[in-house]
């Protein structure tokens, strides 16, 4: 049987307009029609995890409004187990997405039911992870209970990856109970303190030898196009990205980390987990949307055979 891959995490609503540019102060500006897709960075992984093959459970919140049947079902209809997902009184987690015409987007979240996921909401299902079981955490929900997390997987044995976003600076204490640490230039720059951008190969494999120093095993800095620098105690390695035409860059972190995740589960070397990892995220920025953009397995499988 497969290694389970459990997310703790984050589920959004997103709601996407797409805009020309973002307005000044005190100007209204038209947008495109408002989607209303499912969204979180925790559940974009699991979602993610779920479509490339991975055996996935979620543990998370939502609230008591429309969107949290709603985010549920999502999963559901990828094959992840939602068993652990509470739901509780209040709003469900959203996020305000506003995309531009080259791709990139605006996020604004608001964290609602996220915002309140406590340790002991999530201590019971972890106690099943065992040593061939793979962490997935973001920075969603409260620090306590990622750190809270990556403990847990840690006594058990388990791998963990951390994606470091949204940004923010971490604790030595969090930082050294993970085995890969996924940040993209931006959250690079922020956790090592630096004002400099990360981008080139070169100023990327500095900025990981920096990481490492952190506390984490490895480091995987993701440079979008250009790809990932794969930095551990042996040296740093260069994955080059998959030149394709980008429309919309939302959930692409997440595609990364569940694939990596997945790849790492079915015993690729980090390597090429980072190559697999690079294939899905390259086909996930040519599609608008979070949840909608995520490929199938056959669909990375198929980038990988031609290239």
């Amino acid at each position: 049987m497969k290694p389970r891959i459990v997310v703790v995490g984050s589920l959004n609503a997103d709601l996407v307009q797409r805009i020309d540019r973002l307005p000044r102060p005190g100007e209204t500006l038209t947008g495109s029609e408002l989607r209303i897709i499912s969204g979180g960075k925790g559940a974009n992984q699991a979602y993610a995890a779920s479509l490339l093959g991975g055996r996935v459970s979620m543990l998370g919140q939502v609230g008591s409004d429309a969107f949290g049947p709603l985010l549920i079902a999502s999963l559901e209809r990828a094959g992840v187990d939602t068993a652990n997902i509470l739901a509780i009184e209040g709003a469900t987690g959203t996020a305000g997405i506003f995309v531009l015409p080259a791709g990139e987007n605006i996020i604004i979240l608001s964290a609602g039911a996220n915002g309140t996921l406590s340790p002991a909401a999530i201590r019971e299902p972890l106690k099943t992870l065992a040593a061939d079981s793979l962490l997935l955490v973001q920075l969603e929900v409260p620090l306590a209970t990622t750190e809270f997390a990556l403990r847990m997987a840690r006594e058990r044995g388990a791998i963990t990856i951390l994606d470091p976003a949204p940004a923010q600076t971490l604790p030595a204490k969090l930082c050294a109970l993970v085995d890969y640490l996924t940040p993209n230039q931006t959250e690079a720059a922020l956790l090592l303190g630096s004002t400099e951008e990360i981008e080139s190969y070169e100023r990327a494999e500095a900025a990981a030898r920096k990481l490492l120093a952190l506390g984490p095993q490895n480091v995987i800095l993701k440079l979008g196009a250009l790809g990932v620098v794969v930095a551990n105690s042996r040296g740093c390695e260069r994955v080059p990205g998959f030149p394709v035409q980008a429309v919309d860059t939302t959930a692409a972190g997440d595609t990364f980390n569940a694939a990596f995740a997945v790849a790492l589960g079915e015993g690729k070397p980090p390597l090429a987990a980072a190559r697999f990892a690079n294939a899905a995220a390259s086909i996930s920025v040519t599609r608008p949307g979070a949840q909608s953009s995520i490929p199938q397995r056959a669909e990375v499988d198929q980038l990988l055979s031609v290239k």
